[in-house]
């Protein structure tokens, strides 16, 4: 599957670098060949293809978005994603790691009204990049929990998919409204590892009886 990556820092190589290793064909999505994050990207992964935004999302399945918050306002308007599938992994952080737009409406909403033409899927977010580099704890018979939402079920399914390859149990949590308590569930985690010395390699899991 050819999958696009707007945004190749440390979450979005994580990502694509596992997804490649896993088969799919990786296009980094960037306007500028001199950005500090393709070059590395593409120093550590030669195997990845570099495309303009737009030449990427047309000549991709699924488009991955994995920029700081605060920009994909400007990265994201003047894309035609077509009906494309749009991943957002991205988190609106604020001041003490608080959630940036006060928990009023999460992040992936915004996204969608700025990319109306987009299938928004929020996923790959309530862990830091450690856990996408490898999501494997052999000490336990039970799999890292993937959560995502989104209002449409043929994307979430395409995202299910690529979640289960990468070693997760996927497990949906309804429309995209949900995507706030998600956001929130990331913060814990950041503020857990980042803040409090907690050590980056937990996930959550999922278990029912």
């Amino acid at each position: 599957m050819k999958l696009a990556f707007i945004g190749i820092g440390k979450v979005g190589f994580a990502i694509a670098n596992n997804l490649q290793k896993k088969g799919h064909h990786i296009i980094v999505a960037n306007n500028n060949s001199n950005s500090e994050s393709v070059k590395n990207a593409l120093s550590q992964n030669s195997n990845f293809e570099l495309m303009n935004i737009q030449d990427a999302v047309d000549n991709s399945e699924i488009v991955f978005l994995a920029t700081p918050y605060h920009i994909n306002q400007s990265v994201l308007e003047n894309i035609k994603f077509n009906g494309k599938v749009l991943v957002d992994c991205t988190n609106p952080v604020g001041p003490g790691i608080s959630h940036g737009l006060q928990s009023t409406l999460s992040g992936s909403e915004v996204v969608q009204e700025i990319a109306l033409d987009a299938r928004v899927v929020k996923a790959f977010t309530i862990y830091g990049f450690e856990n996408f580099i490898d999501s494997n704890y052999p000490d336990y018979n039970v799999k890292p929990v993937m959560l995502y939402c989104g209002n449409d079920n043929e994307a979430k399914a395409k995202v299910a998919s690529l979640i289960e390859e990468m070693g997760y149990f996927p497990k949906d949590t309804g429309n995209l409204s949900q995507a706030l308590h998600l956001e929130h569930m990331t913060l814990l985690w950041v503020k857990m590892v980042r803040m409090n010395g907690h050590t980056p390699n937990f996930v959550w899991a999922y278990l029912e009886k």
